[in-house]
């Protein structure tokens, strides 16, 4: 299975949504992707056939049990996937040897090829546009993200994050996602950060 593809097709797209979500009901996937319920159980079924998806009955209230939709272990394979300990070693050798500006230069060197293959994707005219694309650029890459529009500016949220781990210890590795914002949509502002413990990256995007 070839991940960037996978999660541009109807299910990709479900396993996307349900890993933004924690758990679903197929009705409330129906709403969100605006499809009948019978469409999304036939992909479910597939999913589940798959062994990345599992099912279980809930309780929501007095009614009786619905059956909610939630990501299994393997499905987390998935999205992108980092060797924490073994990059965290690293960096932390590079760091003890030659200091912590060649941590630095190692990531900026990244950032500036991120720069340039977002600068190639964001080119719409219109600050939603530009905001939609690089959204787009990311899910691309196994990040489950969204944008929505805020007072002032649009809000971009990254569920998902194939550093998080490291960049606990490695902070410079947060570097990267603040250039790229930095040079394709402008001035932003994190306001929520996995690094610290919230269950998302969320970016108030003020210069688009």
């Amino acid at each position: 299975m070839q991940v960037d593809r996978f999660f541009q097709t109807s299910r990709g797209k479900i396993v996307a949504e349900l890993r933004r979500r924690g758990s679903a009901t197929a009705a409330e996937l129906a709403a969100e992707f605006r499809v009948s319920p019978n469409a999304i159980r036939q992909q479910l079924v597939v999913l589940e056939r798959d062994g990345l998806v599992a099912e279980q009955s809930v309780r929501r209230g007095p009614t009786k049990p619905t059956l909610e939709f939630s990501l299994t272990p393997e499905a987390d394979k998935l999205f992108p996937q980092a060797y924490d300990k073994m990059l965290s070693a690293v960096l932390r050798e590079v760091k003890d040897k030659y200091g912590p500006p060649a941590v630095e230069e190692i990531f900026g060197s990244i950032a500036r090829r991120a720069v340039d293959k977002a600068k190639s994707k964001v080119t719409a005219g219109d600050a939603e546009g530009k905001v939609a694309q690089l959204t787009e650029m990311l899910r691309e890459g196994g990040v489950v993200a969204e944008y929505s529009l805020i007072d002032g500016g649009f809000m971009l949220a990254e569920h998902s994050c194939p550093y998080n781990e490291v960049a606990k210890e490695h902070p410079e590795v947060c570097s990267v996602i603040h250039q790229v914002l930095d040079e394709t949509i402008g001035e932003h502002e994190q306001v929520e950060s996995m690094r610290q413990g919230a269950k998302s990256c969320k970016f108030e995007l003020k210069g688009a």
